[in-house]
């Protein structure tokens, strides 16, 4: 970053190596009784709701809410909070419709109710969508967790991805969803301390303190929400807070990340009270993530000595936060803060990594390799996938470029890899008939108009033929498209036999 920084002392080090073996250790420990394949997937429905719904926040909180948060509001404003306004709309719908849906299926995986309604195919389709796209999660959670922590303890980039990438995969590969949901609830209240003691220590070096910061950007239109114009080809609230409002619903109810957490609670009223507990418990906090990056702009304003130009880049809002705790934060401190930056990452990894090795283990080992597996073989399955992903994961986050805004390119990847996937959710609760027909041409058509989409970002096709629409609107496109070409290839199909018998 700049020559400011120093590598990170004893005490701080020490602080980082106690969180990781307390970590392991725990996470060993809670998953130690019940390793069947029932407790690998579903912890043999035996966690509270108000464990699960902090599991649920600490998948919310990455290293994208960490550190891109934090410098878009440096860099720019509060805009991206419209996603966060947008949860409360689609908790009660997941309360209201998936959670009783999933619930009364039985089926561990998101994926397999897909089957009956559109063939193997869609099954297959969304399976593949779903562990693709948990790849590029891991890839830029764990880059961006890097980027602070190379800084902060002088290593390279890629040892400290290496470090993360086995630490998480050996507990997740050992403990199954039982570990992954405990250490996650204890990550989130990690990360969540970590704000907290991160935002008290920038208003004490304000002058004013947090009046000032508020007076400030304020004046500077720091906590602006966005423009209220109805367009779609800026970042205004309304496109923000309609990607919030798709992106979390896509999430409640076709990733199996939370999929899962409505199968391992004890009850559909537990299951319930985790999904409200998880998703209103990240609106304040992702708040404070926000007002950090606003405190940080404060604070810099008054101590312009104190940051290098570099980093006044608009394309480098992701390293203002970690420069402040390198350069900034006392003895102790630091290394606090850097271990929550750490639990950011490692709660979303293991999340991914325990839901992508169990649905590839559900709909492709177990519906075309081996349906009659014995319990030992699909453990085996289960944890030889776990290893794949978090191998795969780890070399991709080793080999991901840099380029502009973190959070910019996590929710671009994220409309791209599932545009159709949320549609075909909606059109399979949507209607009765069964038809392969539907699906498959739904799902085409969705596909085409996200990469036409996608290619509209990009100087590859010509300004007659693209689309001007913001790309935060890919998913929501895509998502209306296959339910359009759905409805309209089932009335065809229902009409036929209509005519015919007449």
């Amino acid at each position: 970053m700049t020559s400011d920084s120093a590598p990170a002392n004893a005490i701080d080090l020490a602080v980082i190596g106690l969180y990781f073996v307390l970590t392991i250790t725990f996470a060993l420990y809670v998953s130690r009784k019940d390793r069947s394949v029932e407790g690998i997937t579903a912890a043999s429905h035996s966690i509270p709701g108000w464990l699960c719904g902090l599991s649920i926040v600490g998948s919310f909180i990455s290293s994208v809410t960490f550190l891109a948060l934090p410098g878009k509001a440096f860099i720019e404003n509060w805009n991206a909070y419209a996603f966060s306004l947008a949860i409360p709309v689609a908790v009660w719908v997941a309360v209201k419709y998936f959670v009783p849906f999933y619930r009364n299926g039985g089926q561990i995986s998101a994926y397999s109710h897909l089957e009956a309604k559109f063939g193997g195919g869609a099954r297959l389709y969304a399976t593949l969508c779903f562990v693709l796209s948990q790849l590029g999660r891991i890839a830029i959670v764990t880059y961006l967790m890097a980027v602070p922590v190379s800084v902060f303890l002088g290593w390279d980039i890629r040892t400290i991805i290496l470090v993360t990438g086995v630490s998480t995969t050996l507990y997740t590969f050992i403990g199954g969803i039982t570990a992954v949901i405990w250490t996650d609830a204890i990550q989130a209240l990690v990360l969540i301390l970590g704000a907290l003691i991160s935002i008290a220590l920038i208003w004490i070096n304000v002058p004013g303190g947090a009046v000032e910061i508020i007076r400030l950007g304020a004046s500077e239109n720091k906590f602006s929400l966005g423009s209220l114009s109805l367009t779609l080809t800026e970042s205004t609230f309304w496109v923000v807070f309609v990607f919030g409002l798709v992106g979390n619903l896509q999430a409640f109810s076709v990733d199996q990340n939370y999929v899962q957490r409505y199968h391992v609670a004890t009850s559909a009223r537990e299951a319930n009270k985790a999904v409200w507990l998880g998703g209103l418990i990240y609106i304040p906090v992702s708040a404070v993530f926000f007002f950090i990056g606003t405190s940080l702009f404060a604070f810099y304003r008054h101590h312009p000595e104190r940051i290098s130009a570099e980093l006044l880049d608009p394309l480098k809002g992701d390293w203002v936060f970690p420069y402040f705790i390198s350069t900034e934060m006392p003895t102790g401190l630091t290394g606090l803060v850097i271990a929550a930056i750490f639990a950011a990452a490692m709660s979303t990894l293991s999340s991914s990594l325990n839901a992508s090795a169990t649905v590839i283990y559900s709909d492709i080992y177990r519906r075309y390799i081996k349906p009659d597996a014995t319990e030992r073989q699909s453990i085996r399955t289960i944890r030889l996938t776990t290893i794949a992903i978090g191998v795969v994961g780890t070399l991709l986050a080793i080999l991901m470029i840099h380029a502009g805004s973190t959070l910019d390119v996590g929710w671009k990847i994220s409309g791209i890899v599932s545009g159709g996937l949320f549609g075909l959710f909606l059109l399979s609760l949507a209607v009765r008939v069964r038809s392969r027909l539907a699906g498959a041409v739904s799902v085409s058509v969705g596909i085409v108009t996200v990469v036409w989409l996608t290619l509209s970002q990009t100087q590859w096709l010509p300004l007659a033929l693209r689309s001007p629409t913001h790309p935060f609107l890919i998913s929501t496109f895509g998502t209306l498209a296959v339910l359009a070409t759905g409805f309209f290839i089932l009335l065809l199909v229902r009409t036929k036999p209509s005519s015919s018998t007449n």
